[in-house]
């Protein structure tokens, strides 16, 4: 299954266009507990309970003068929604900050787009404080002219701007042994997704022209760590990016503020950041961060290096682990779906455990190496149930289950690249909990 494509199992049942996921019965009566009276709808977790109108006062008005609002300060969320951050890891916890990592809240994220202050963050040796002023890139090597860019020079060329998920290759790898996180932010939170904003790396390779023989680029950061990948010529020069803006305003310092690469598609590491140099040879370097790190175990004691693309994926952000069903009813089974390799084409949602499957439907837009988000109809009946989705890319490539990843990959130590299958279980009473095995 790794890196191949499948065809979807037998015994799906495949959904129409347009066509929900649970008898018209229920979704009438889906809709009608919601708007069965104006205003007396009263939310339960992630169901709907239809309430009597005349029990239900109308909220008075808040006549109280609010506080006025700072012209020149920057932009906050609500005080009520101070809960929403990004957190470390509850499985690999570090002693220091230096070099760490910090995860999207994907289960309080309500649409595709990441909000730069929850987007997931990796670095190595702390996040530096770059003057842009004073930043400069070099592009260097087997080039015909070796050239240094100031960000003014990079921001004088017309930009473009592109919607895109950037993944981390880790993202899951706590989950092959214990003990195993309990949120789906500590399990699948070092995603996101964002419009970013820069220019073609294209167009700075055609400036400084190509030598006969160049077949690799070298990135390489400004931070304490020089964190450096080797990135071949073809994926340069096809839809790489070196950007200075995400989701309409300038980079954040952790996030490569003032300039990174983005490569689309690919896991989140190549994708430097407060990007220094690049230098054009006609090999790879075999950096420590493509030789002990960044490379999949494989059977027999060999490792897979330079294996980039983020392949199909999904999983169930709601209800997810460590949430609380509030008794039998109907509920909206939510989640993300994306693919490295493409759209996403179909996502399928289990009730037991993987034995059979039911289309959910995708929500507009579904973009080229994007979040997509998925919907699902469920009544609960009040019983142990296992929930899962699986997604199928325009490839047609399938997600994996956890024993088909097995058949071709050695599940050892920091495995990357883990796309396979993610089981949420639910309990009688409503809890929600890591049920991967």
């Amino acid at each position: 299954m790794d890196g191949k494509k499948a065809s979807r199992s037998k015994g799906v049942k495949t959904l129409g266009s347009g066509e929900s996921a649970l008898p018209s019965q229920s979704r009438r009566k889906f809709l009608a507990s919601g708007a069965a009276v104006a205003g007396a709808t009263v939310a339960t977790g992630a169901g709907l309970v239809a309430a009597r109108a005349e029990k239900i006062a109308v909220p008075p008005s808040n006549q109280e003068m609010g506080r006025p609002i700072d012209p020149k300060a920057y932009g906050m969320p609500s005080k009520y929604e101070a809960h929403v951050t990004r957190n470390r890891t509850d499985v690999f916890v570090n002693k220091q900050n230096w070099s760490d990592w910090s995860m999207t809240p994907l289960h309080q994220q309500v649409g595709i787009i990441t909000p730069n202050g929850l987007f997931y963050e990796r670095h190595h040796a702390g996040v530096p404080d770059i003057d842009p002023a004073t930043h400069n890139l070099v592009i260097h090597g087997m080039v015909k002219q070796p050239l240094k860019f100031s960000m003014s020079d990079l921001m004088r060329y017309p930009s473009v701007s592109k919607f895109h998920f950037m993944e981390c290759s880790g993202n899951g790898l706590t989950d092959w042994k214990a003990p195993k996180s309990k949120t789906v932010q500590q399990t699948h939170g070092l995603l996101g997704c964002a419009q970013w904003t820069g220019i073609p790396l294209s167009w700075l390779l055609d400036r400084v022209g190509l030598a006969d023989g160049a077949k690799w680029l070298l990135f390489e950061g400004a931070d304490g760590a020089a964190h450096a990948r080797s990135i071949p010529i073809e994926k340069a020069l096809a839809d790489t990016l070196l950007v200075y803006g995400q989701n309409g305003e300038m980079l954040r310092p952790e996030n490569g503020y003032p300039l990174r690469a983005f490569i689309p598609g690919w896991e989140g590491n190549v994708s430097v950041k407060w990007l220094r140099r690049i230098k054009v040879s006609d090999k790879p370097w075999h950096l420590r961060s493509e030789t002990a790190r960044y490379t999949d175990p494989m059977p027999e004691g060999k490792w897979r290096q330079f294996s980039m693309v983020m392949e199909c994926k999904s999983v169930i952000t709601n209800p997810s682990g460590g949430m609380q069903l509030h008794g039998p009813g109907l509920y909206e089974i939510q989640g993300f779906a994306w693919s490295g390799n493409g759209t996403i084409k179909a996502v399928d949602v289990t009730l037991d455990g993987g034995r059979t499957w039911q289309e959910a439907k995708l929500e507009d837009p579904v973009l080229d190496r994007c979040l997509t988000r998925f919907r699902f109809l469920w009544n609960w009946d009040g019983g142990p149930a296992k929930i899962a989705s699986r997604a199928v890319d325009s490839t047609g490539y399938v997600q994996p289950t956890v024993a088909d990843l097995e058949k071709t990959r050695a599940i050892t130590g920091f495995v990357q690249h883990h796309n396979a299958i993610f089981p949420w279980s639910i309990a009688p009473s409503g809890e929600v909990a890591n049920a991967i095995a």
